[in-house]
């Protein structure tokens, strides 16, 4: 090989490694551009990419279906949820990796999703249609005021009007029909109704304090001197009671039975308090032989007293450990 040829292979040779080079930083220089032209969200961020993040979220089940630009705590709380799941650290922060991988495991959102622009889901209930499940919407409705007939678990008119009261002002499509999303939605906005609430039983008496409407509760109350035995808003037992004396008052507020005692005599003032029932400290529910002999000429010592000792008796049995004591002036 002459000199003159060797000459030029070497000067190729140069530039293919120059050119190389240059690649290969370009390279580098666009992958770090790259991760430098990407901006973490967080809370209190808005815009588009929030609303897709939110989209995206909701898809995964991180989210509610409504998209609101704003990165609010739902949307902090989906995305520390989503990073948990993965082990990492669940700041709440959406960095790129974190973005990547919410991209990665969900399909683009269409322009409805984005818009909040919904189409009817497949009724689950609808005109016609009978049985326990209407009684449970018509019960839930009736909660949040948007139906006021009685609950008869036929899906009448009254109940198709009320859906589409509730449909229309939560932007859900108004079909009068319940699809899944309207289900959710008034599931979220209730609470399990009671039996009461589904068969429409009035309780007897006084008003129940809202406390004793839901759950096992002994209501106590001072106004008109009973004690009622409710079950899941349903008054199973009323007795006559009386209570402390302005110098040792029977205490009013929510208390929980603590302890019970079949055949229990007061350490304090050595009297006998069968069947007692705790819920505040030495105060119980409990049979009283002098309530039975004297009636209201008299007091306790704070607790409440029942004069009719065979429905304390059955109360007794009735009754466990956490039942609600609610004890108020209705």
């Amino acid at each position: 090989m002459s000199r003159r040829t060797l000459a030029l292979v070497l000067a190729l040779l140069c530039t293919l490694t120059g050119l190389t080079g240059v690649a290969t930083a370009g390279s580098a220089s666009a992958d770090t551009s790259s991760r430098a032209a990407f901006s973490p969200l967080r809370l209190g961020d808005t815009g588009w990419r929030v609303r897709e993040l939110q989209s995206r979220l909701h898809q995964l089940d991180l989210h509610s279906e409504v998209v609101t630009s704003r990165f609010d705590r739902e949307t902090q709380s989906g995305v520390a949820t989503f990073q948990r799941r993965r082990g990492w650290s669940a700041d709440g922060v959406v960095d790129q990796r974190t973005w990547q991988k919410v991209v990665g495991l969900t399909t683009e959102p269409t322009a409805e999703a984005l818009h909040n622009v919904y189409t009817p889901g497949r009724p689950l209930l609808q005109r016609g249609d009978s049985g326990m499940w209407v009684r449970q919407v018509q019960a839930r409705l009736k909660q949040v005021r948007w139906y006021d007939g009685k609950v008869t678990g036929r899906f009448a008119g009254a109940t198709v009007t009320a859906v589409e009261g509730f449909q229309a002002k939560r932007k859900i499509p108004v079909t009068g029909q319940v699809d899944r999303r309207t289900l959710t939605r008034l599931k979220d906005m209730t609470r399990e109704p009671t039996r009461a609430e589904l068969f429409n039983i009035v309780p007897a008496g006084p008003a129940l304090d809202p406390r004793c409407t839901t759950g096992r509760a002994m209501c106590v109350d001072k106004t008109s001197r009973t004690l009622r035995w409710v079950v899941d808003g349903v008054v199973l037992k009323t007795v006559e009671v009386r209570f402390g004396s302005d110098e040792l008052p029977t205490r009013e507020g929510a208390f929980a039975v603590y302890r019970k005692s079949r055949d229990h005599v007061s350490s304090l003032y050595d009297t006998s308090m069968p069947f007692a029932m705790f819920f505040s400290g030495g105060q119980a529910v409990h049979y009283s032989p002098d309530f039975a002999a004297n009636g209201y000429n008299g007091a306790s010592h704070g607790c409440v007293n029942v004069r009719d000792r065979a429905t304390v008796e059955w109360l007794f049995d009735q009754v466990r450990i956490g039942d609600k004591v609610i004890v108020y002036r209705s």
